[in-house]
């Protein structure tokens, strides 16, 4: 196992991708924080990390309050000492519509959740990592990161803002030995995918299977992302395998075209 002993923290962990790297870490060894707003799911992934032999405990934050962070990795502290790996994960879809539909509240809320959430999280993370001279903050952007994305531009500003967070940070904690990378998943299967086609399909007038086959033939697999593909590159960047690479964005997107 590549992770034996590690204490990682996954926002966003009860489901979907999140829910995917959680468990993958938990299979290479580390003991997990799921955290995230809903109860229920981040206990069954508890129950799966610790049906593995692995601990996990469950951290009830929103990660765009301050004070909740804070209790987040307070919580962490106490339980496992330490914290190796944060990933970034915590993310809200967003609205599909033109810019001149979208309200305030909705740029803000998405701004707030992708990308504040996750300035907040390293913020709060970083001083004992540099204390140690060791870790790794993933932060799980996104193909829209990297490209235009009509009828999505708070979705696609927030995971451009993540890329631009994650180069800077890996440039401040380089000298701590502190490695930061993001990674860029394609369209991925899941509930989460399914309703961007579904408001996608609303907005533009087509039908879901339409919407679906669009992003499909925009990837040169022709298919959909594996979430446990993008759990798998997680792991690798938390090894020893990538101790020599900082201030990347993988994509994990089945070729989506750029």
């Amino acid at each position: 196992m590549k992770l034996v002993d590690k204490i990682a923290v996954v926002t966003g962990g009860g489901r979907g991708i999140g829910k995917e790297i959680a468990l993958a870490l938990a299979r290479e060894g580390a003991d997990v924080v799921v955290s995230g707003r809903q109860r229920d799911v981040l206990e069954k992934t508890a129950a799966e990390i610790q049906a593995l032999g692995r601990r996990a405990i469950v951290a009830i934050a929103d990660v765009t309050s301050e004070s909740q962070v804070s209790e987040m990795f307070d919580s962490a502290i106490q339980a496992f000492g330490r914290v190796d790996i944060l990933v970034n994960n915590a993310g809200i879809a967003g609205p599909t519509a033109p810019v001149t539909n979208l309200s305030r509240e909705d740029w803000d809320e998405v701004l707030a959740v992708n990308l504040t959430g996750a300035f907040l999280c390293a913020r709060a993370v970083i001083p004992q990592m540099v204390e140690r001279r060791s870790g790794k903050i993933i932060n799980i952007s996104s193909v829209a990161g990297k490209m235009a994305y009509a009828l999505r531009s708070p979705y696609s500003a927030s995971k451009w803002g993540m890329l631009g967070l994650s180069a800077s940070l890996a440039q401040e904690l380089g000298p701590h030995n502190i490695q930061v990378n993001a990674i860029c998943p394609g369209p991925t299967a899941g509930d989460r995918m399914t309703a961007v086609i579904a408001g996608r399909a609303r907005e533009m007038g087509a039908s879901t299977e339409e919407i679906k086959s669009a992003y499909v033939e925009g990837t040169a697999l022709k298919r959909m992302v594996d979430p446990q593909h993008v759990a798998a590159a997680v792991v690798f960047f938390c090894s020893e395998e990538g101790d020599s690479i900082t201030g990347e964005a993988l994509e994990v997107s089945a070729g989506y075209a750029i």
